[in-house]
This record gives structure tokens, sequence and C-alpha cells, in this order.
């Protein structure tokens, strides 16, 4: 069994600082982590694969050459291989040409399943998944919280699907798109000590437009298709923290601040 799992890596948002001046956030030198939703997708591809250790994982991005000690941090757990679809041309591609990026590499290779994240930190659009869905005419279905193993080694995998107050199971024949939600849980094991300097960089493949046969016109911000009608930058405002005691002073003037904005009579 092969399973393909897509990932992104996106900024780190706990790390985000803001200029005050020029009103802008201030971005250099921001690390980028995977993004916790995918993370979450390769979690659970580990997990079948210790139940069938004959499984291959194949870890799929789109991103600059610089997330390479990403993949090789996630190769050394246990993951076969790491496809880094990486050209300056495919820079400024929206959901849509980023979706025909990652189609023309799925139909050039062989899977039983695609797992992927819901959502991502910097989008969370959750369109991918459904267009590459499309694309490929296969099943999707996001959300998954829980997946039956045994079910799955079986071809036609059962799997659970927060939707508002409730989980609902499904199944689906293979081939499908599973998309999985942060709010699982599967969680990335620790790279194991004797592992941390392993030299795996043999198994990334890097992936340029020439490779995928892709023209300039199908990808960047020539082949989005999605048309920004307005943007407008929000003024943000610093404000100074107020340091209270617990003591009768601190207590009245906690009562004064909820009183004047109506949180109690």
């Amino acid at each position: 069994m092969k399973i393909v799992c897509l990932i992104k890596f996106v900024p780190d948002v706990e790390e985000f600082k803001y200029d005050y001046q020029r009103h802008v956030l201030i971005r250099e030198n921001l690390k980028q982590i995977l993004n916790p939703d995918d993370a979450c997708a390769v979690a659970c591809a580990l997990m079948i694969k210790r139940s069938n250790p004959e499984t291959v994982i194949e870890v799929v991005t789109m991103a600059p050459v610089s997330v390479s000690g990403h993949l090789e941090d996630l190769l050394r757990l246990n993951i076969d291989q790491a496809i880094l679809i990486s050209d300056i041309r495919f820079s400024g591609s929206d959901t849509f040409a980023t979706t025909r990026v990652l189609a023309r590499y799925l139909k050039q290779t062989t899977f039983d399943v695609i797992l992927t994240g819901t959502h991502s930190l910097d989008g969370s659009t959750a369109q991918v998944p459904s267009q590459l869905a499309e694309v490929l005419g296969l099943p999707q279905m996001s959300n998954v919280v829980a997946l039956d193993t045994s079910s799955f080694l079986k071809g036609k995998p059962s799997f659970d699907v927060e939707h508002d107050t409730s989980i609902m199971t499904f199944s689906v024949d293979l081939p499908a798109i599973l998309s999985v939600s942060r709010d699982s849980a599967y969680k990335l094991p620790y790279v194991a000590y004797q592992d941390l300097n392993r030299d795996v960089s043999s198994r990334i493949r890097v992936l340029s437009h020439q490779e995928l046969d892709l023209q300039p016109q199908e990808t960047g911000l020539e082949g989005s298709r999605t048309e920004v009608r307005r943007s407008f930058v929000k003024n943000m405002i610093k404000k100074d923290k107020v340091i209270l005691n617990n003591d009768r002073e601190g207590i009245e003037a906690v009562y004064c601040y909820l009183h004047e904005h109506g949180f109690v009579p």
C-alpha cells in the first residue's frame, strides 16, 4: 500500500510580530513549521505503517528548497520519500494554480490513498483537497478525526468526521482523498536520538516546471484565477499593559472597567 501525504509549511503564527509604525507584519526571519492539520495527516499515515510495515509513505509539498531541512526531519520518522515541487515560476500561485501543479504530479505517480490536512494556518480555505478530488476524479472527505486501521488495510476504510456538534462515520472505496483535522488524536512522534543526524537527503526528489511539463501561463500569478477586488490594511493600535494587584484597589479597578463596558450592572 502506498500513501501520499500532501503537506504544507507555513509561518509560525505564534512568532508573528507587528510593526506599529508601518502597520505591517514583520516577516523577516519568520520560522516555518509544518501545518498542524498536515502533521496530523502524516501521523495518521505513520500509524497505518506501524500496523502494516510494508506500507510506503511519500510526502509531497510545493515549497521553496529552503524547507529541505524540514523534509529531512520527516524522513527520519520512517517516511520513505519526499517530493519537493519547487520552481520560481510557481510563486504567487492561488489554490487553483496550486491544484493544477499538484495534480500534474499525482497523475504521474501511483497511490492507494492521499492524506492531507483539512485547513492551513495561512489560508484556511480548505479548497485544495476538494479541487484535487475533482481534477483526479476521486472521492474526498474533510474533517476526519479518526480512522479505523483494520478497515483501511482491507481497501475500504471507515472513518469518523466531525460535523458541528456530532461525529459521523463514513466509509469509502480507495483510492480516495481524506483530509485530517488538527482536532484528531494523531500526533507526530519525535525523531529518535540515534536518527537525529542520519543522512536522508538522497530520498528528497526536487521537481521543477520542466519535469512536470507545465507552461508559464499555467502557474504562478499568470495561472491563478483568483481576482482581488479590494484590499485594505487594518491599523492596529499598541496598548500598554495594566498590571493590578490582587487587593481592594485592584478589584475595584477591574469592577469599574467591567461596569464601564457594560459587562456588569
